[in-house]
């Protein structure tokens, strides 16, 4: 090939590379606009208007509303044309310098990527001295991908489109507007459901300027097929993952005062952490919260099926903030299957400054490093015979000299008070509702045990087999913890766990409410089978409530009603299987849906018929 003229030189084409970079890992659309918002609190704005304009369109003979283009405008600082053209370069910014890194901003490809991530073009207004002096610059990805454009064009005088100019949007005397168009990778089509998903996710990410009313967040809504109709306004609240502010995005009661209270250990609600990087000292916090008692009552229903319930269900995590902005919820010692964990808080707050020693990612979405040694001493935690101790992995850090190593006092710090909020949540509900009846259970509890001793004489050992070897003191004193967890009290635990031990026992059945949809759940100690059941699940009311109740002074007819009840119960039971079985994707997960189903039928034959 010898017309070399005619070839592009660039290490990076600018067409082919445009494409690749629009799957740069945004969560979804929130966490996209989130970084205008970033541009917006950068730039001294204290309101920001988040604009999502609709367009009838017509499917299946019907009008449905389809969201067209989506623009933020703020009231900010604005720009000149020099730092305009820069706002659309990859990787270029005003406070690319560490001596700079004192606000939210910092990578300088927030609002490209972000919008690129969402859309196929850009458009960007600013002014500094009244809106009618707007200079306009855009980026078009199409027009990249033809090579009819390498270059951000000059910023020039335009009036922003009348669409925008309408009754309830404010332009001041400067600010910016920054309109998303071809909304080609959106994940939400309507407009209220991009206002419902994000509305929680933006709350929670800037709910300390919110709360302080540092800035004003408008979802604004209109229809442009609709022109008459009014706009749609919705201010975001804060939504605290530590629930301890007042007036939030949390359900009544919770949403006018706090839902947690501070965690009042001997390390108190925050720490302080002197962390030294680059030759500096910064300063870290930790901060700690649980649920306060109230929260967790119930009159009958578990609590986490409450609204207030529901909306922590949403905030579980360690929520990390860079400069009071939320980068992240991360859930490395989140226990996925429990679901009491929504009733803890802890919240990592660090500068600008530690974002190489955290790991921050340049979509300001997660903070790697902490991530990764906060699951290190995790596993170090769960290892079995504890090989490696805490001062292993510390000396390891410190002969590798890995950067890394001032996370880890901080990251252990969690890992060790996360342990005290976990006791404090299981200690709230102890007690206050579990029954155990031992005479009742007992015919049923000795027939289970026969069965579990056949199949042991067949060569079917299991793990709390295996227990029933440790020491009878200890085997108690499991047994009463296991009981005490479940909401046994105290005196009627250690009763049954006696009884267990010193009768050769191998079950106990409790009955309590608690949260999840679980109709029932096992819990292994000291040898025994703890079953508990959850009188919070409308199979207990159905089944066992029915039955439980006493026959005396019942009629034919009411008891053939109750019996009636509890026959119909059983059978939805067994259709809310069938149905699970109908839904489960064909395959290697269905075949293994229907062994189970096989499996415990075998069980169930043998412990029915003994």
């Amino acid at each position: 090939m010898t017309n070399t003229q005619s070839i592009d030189q660039s290490y990076v084409p600018a067409h082919l590379a445009i494409e690749a970079m629009r799957d740069n890992g945004y969560k979804n659309t929130a966490y996209a606009v989130a970084e205008l918002i970033d541009n917006s609190i950068q730039a001294n704005a204290n309101y920001v208007q988040i604009m999502c304009k609709e367009q009838d369109i017509l499917v299946n003979q019907k009008k449905i509303p389809r969201l067209t283009e989506l623009a933020v405008l703020d009231n900010g600082d604005g720009m000149d044309a020099e730092v305009l053209q820069l706002c659309l370069q990859f990787g270029n910014g005003t406070r690319l310098e560490r001596s700079k890194r004192t606000g939210i901003g910092r990578f300088g490809m927030g609002l490209p990527a972000s919008s690129i991530s969402q859309c196929t073009r850009v458009d960007v207004w600013s002014w500094q001295d009244g809106v009618e002096n707007a200079l306009h610059t855009y980026l078009d990805i199409k027009e990249v991908k033809e090579k009819k454009s390498a270059e951000i064009p000059l910023p020039t005088k335009k009036e922003i489109p009348s669409i925008w100019r309408k009754e309830g949007v404010i332009f001041q005397k400067a600010g910016t507007l920054i309109v998303w168009s071809d909304l080609d990778k959106f994940m939400w089509t309507k407009a209220q459901t991009l206002i419902n998903h994000s509305e929680l996710i933006i709350g929670r990410m800037y709910r300390k300027f919110l709360n302080d009313e540092r800035i004003k967040i408008d979802f604004t809504t209109f229809n442009t097929s609709r022109p008459s109709d009014e706009s749609i306004h919705r201010f975001a609240l804060p939504n605290d993952p530590l629930y301890l502010m007042e007036k939030t995005s949390c359900p009544a009661p919770y949403n006018e005062t706090p839902m947690f209270e501070p965690y009042m250990g001997t390390s108190g609600y925050e720490t302080t952490f002197d962390v030294p990087f680059k030759d500096e000292v910064h300063q870290v916090f930790v901060r700690l919260a649980h649920a306060k008692d109230e929260a967790r009552e119930s009159d009958g229903a578990s609590a986490g099926s409450k609204p207030h319930g529901k909306h922590a269900s949403g905030n579980i995590g360690i929520s990390i903030l860079r400069a009071e902005r939320e980068l992240d919820m991360d859930t490395t010692l989140v226990n996925n299957y429990d679901p009491t964990e929504r009733w803890w808080g802890i919240e990592v707050e660090f500068p600008p400054s530690l974002d190489e020693l955290m790991g921050v990612s340049n979509n300001k979405q997660a903070a790697r490093n902490f991530s990764d040694v906060l699951k290190m001493i995790d596993d170090m935690k769960k290892e079995k015979g504890k090989s490696r101790t805490f001062l292993d992995i510390k000396e390891e850090f410190e002969e590798e000299e890995d950067p890394r190593a001032p996370l880890l006092e901080i990251c252990n710090h969690i890992n060790k008070m996360l342990t005290h909020l976990r006791k404090i949540i299981v200690k709230q509900n102890v007690g206050s509702k579990a029954t155990i009846n031992q005479a009742k259970n007992e015919k049923v509890e000795k027939q289970a045990t026969d069965v579990t001793n056949y199949r042991k004489e067949q060569g079917f050992i299991s793990q709390s087999d295996e227990d029933e070897k440790k020491p009878t003191e200890q085997r108690k004193e499991e047994i009463t913890e296991s009981l005490v967890a479940s909401g046994v009290d105290d005196e009627s635990a250690k009763k049954v766990a006696q009884k267990t031990v010193t009768g050769n026992s191998k079950y106990n059945f409790i009955e309590n409410s608690f949260e999840g949809s679980a109709f029932f759940t096992v819990r292994l100690s000291g040898g025994a089978i703890n079953v508990i059941i959850n009188k919070a699940h409308p199979a207990y009311e159905n089944l066992l409530e029915v039955l439980n109740e006493t026959v005396e002074e019942t009629s034919v007819s009411q008891l053939k009603s109750r019996l009636d009840k509890a026959s119909m119960g059983l059978k939805l039971l067994l259709a809310a299987w069938a149905r699970y079985e109908d839904e489960t994707p064909d395959g290697l997960r269905r075949d293994q849906v229907q062994e189970v189903r096989e499996d415990w039928g075998k069980y169930a034959k043998q412990f029915l018929k003994f």
